[in-house]
């Protein structure tokens, strides 16, 4: 008998089957992470690229019958009045970065570097500015500082017999410092963990050359951190230009018109999307522009405070003068946290709020109003939660996919995916929003106003605060752990669920609840996007500062705030005391 096996031919296949079973032959060896990779550029593709993509078409399409035209960008910078908002932007945003600056480093100096007391209260300081939506702390802010009616102008007047205001809010600067006031903790979080890092033994080497405590600072330590000074600084200043909720309920009134607010107007009936999408290109490009410069600024210069194993750290002493330093924490604490919630309170439970507090002012009835008979109220509480809920959801779960991809490189090309997961840092909110409306709002989808087009746009804004996050949790969890459960007979997606998902879980939750505290309090990008029955709480409560009704709008607040500090309750329980500005 021959041993030599026999190789017999292939059966003949019958007519149809030989294209039908190599087409499936071929699917059978696509790797599942392959499709997750298709999956998740698609997604992008639809959250990222589509909406930016229409909105520069749109720019440039007439709205009648879609052909090309110059004429949009000649309307959006064809009056002066329009340019200058985009001027008025620009100083903003210098201005209340400046302010911010101002504001944060001696505080964050202060903490990081000193013996100053009160450093736990400094943290909360922080955090309550962080937390308190910029839009409600400018509410705050009116009532202190209304040129008529605000306590600040009203005890002054009684105390000095001045006719004029001490401070009116209804101003550049008032509107510059309110913006500031909520802002300045993206640089104390920047510069603090940056100082975290440089050894004292920078400090005493320039004691020892004969330097003083305050010329050390400002010679050697600050030089030191510039990178993240300028790094906060720009990111306040973009997040300033693209800012609505403080422009429009200050800035309206006192008449200074700025970029936000002027295609907000755009948006007024007739509805003209294509010259918002003409006016809202300069946005994307000075942001585009403001990364590159920084870039830029840095790759000139080294800022190395050392190399291999850190030196000691110690608190400088400073005597009489941490009394100074608290004296600067503490006041900047009552102007951005303390003044404005406990006026808010004040007018939430007045039935006139600029009567004071008296017995007889007190009641209840503006709670009682939103909660049983307000027709918005309550809707737009559960649109807020669900629409960020959801958000946080699907943000979260691309976000972890896109950076387990990518850290693994999984696929070619997955650094592609972390690229367009970051992008939308670099985009306006309100761009972004504008984008959605055009891609999005008319047929065949026609989503304007709905609940899709708000998740889908939350989504997309805050994805790179769930990538960042994603992306540290992923890196922290070697890879030998999930190839030990493979090699033990487990698949990927097993050794990904009972590995690498209980590792990084904490970090994913914190990632989650940042994503649904920001979402909602968003204004900037809901106020072009929802629809009569799609209003969250940030937009009604801008409608209701129209209407000019504190006393429901301070009680409003109150609702908005005491949802976003049970969240931050939840999260200092679950995840740790400072999860949200660790990863801010």
């Amino acid at each position: 008998m021959n041993d030599t096996a026999t190789i017999l031919p292939k059966p003949a296949a019958r007519a149809g089957e030989p294209r039908r079973a190599g087409v499936l032959d071929r699917l059978s060896h696509v790797e599942p992470v392959a499709l997750v990779w298709l999956a998740l550029a698609v997604v992008l593709l639809l959250l990222v690229v589509a909406p930016l993509g229409k909105l520069f078409l749109v720019s440039f399409e007439t709205q009648e019958t879609g052909a090309f035209t110059l004429s949009n960008y000649v309307t959006a910078y064809g009056r002066a009045r329009y340019r200058d908002a985009l001027v008025n932007s620009l100083l903003l945003g210098l201005a209340s970065a400046t302010i911010s600056v101002v504001l944060a480093v001696p505080m964050a100096w202060a903490v990081s570097r000193t013996d100053m007391p009160g450093k736990g209260l400094t943290w909360a300081v922080v955090l309550g500015a962080f937390v308190v939506p910029p839009y409600l702390g400018a509410v705050g802010w009116i009532l202190l500082a209304g040129p008529n009616s605000g306590v600040i102008n009203r005890v002054w007047r009684a105390a000095t017999g001045a006719e004029g205001a001490l401070f009116n809010v209804y101003s550049f600067e008032g509107m510059a410092l309110v913006i500031a006031l909520h802002s300045f903790p993206l640089v104390f979080i920047f510069v603090k963990a940056a100082l975290d890092l440089v050894s004292s033994e920078m400090e005493d080497a320039a004691n020892i050359l004969g330097a003083g405590t305050w010329t050390a600072v400002r010679k050697v330590s600050l030089p030191l951190v510039w990178p993240s000074i300028m790094a906060a600084f720009i990111v306040i200043f973009l997040e300033t230009i693209a800012l609505f909720g403080t422009p429009a309920i200050i800035g309206i009134p006192a008449r200074i018109n700025v970029v936000t607010t002027q295609l907000w107007q755009f948006f007024e009936y007739p509805v003209r999307v294509e010259v918002a999408a003409a006016y809202a290109m300069p946005l994307l490009l000075i942001t585009v522009g403001m990364i590159a410069v920084q870039k830029l600024l840095l790759s000139r210069k080294g800022f190395v405070s050392q190399t291999g194993k850190g030196g000691e750290r110690r608190p400088i002493k400073l005597g009489p003068w941490r009394w100074a330093l608290f004296g600067w924490c503490a006041s900047v604490g009552a102007l951005s946290v303390a003044m404005p919630l406990l006026v808010l309170v004040q007018a939430s439970f007045a039935k006139a709020w600029g009567r004071g507090i008296s017995l007889d002012n007190l009641t209840l009835r503006n709670y009682r109003l939103l909660i049983f008979e307000h027709e918005m109220a309550l809707t737009s509480i559960w649109n807020t939660i669900w629409f960020s809920a959801s958000a946080a959801t699907f943000a979260v779960l691309i976000a972890l996919l896109i950076a387990y991809i990518v850290n693994r490189r999984l696929v070619p090309f997955g650094e592609a995916l972390g690229f367009l997961a970051m992008a939308p840092f670099v985009i306006p909110g309100i761009v972004m929003a504008i984008g959605f409306y055009a891609a999005y709002a008319s047929p065949p989808l026609a989503l304007y106003g709905t609940a899709a087009i708000i998740i889908f746009a939350f989504t997309a804004r805050f994805l790179p605060i769930a990538y960042a996050n994603s992306s540290a949790a992923v890196r922290a969890v070697h890879p030998e752990m999930e190839e030990a459960a493979r090699i033990l007979g487990s698949g990927r997606l097993h050794a990904i669920s009972r590995v690498t998902a209980p590792l990084v879980k904490k970090a994913l939750l914190g990632g989650w609840l940042i994503v649904f505290i920001v979402a909602s309090r968003e204004l900037s990008a809901a106020i072009f996007l929802v629809g009569p029955r799609t209003r969250t709480m940030s937009v009604l409560l801008y409608d209701l500062s129209e209407a000019g009704n504190f006393e429901v709008l301070a009680a409003f607040g109150g609702l908005l705030l005491l949802i976003t500090m049970v969240l931050v309750g939840v999260g200092m329980k679950l995840v740790g005391r400072d999860f949200m500005l660790r990863r801010t």
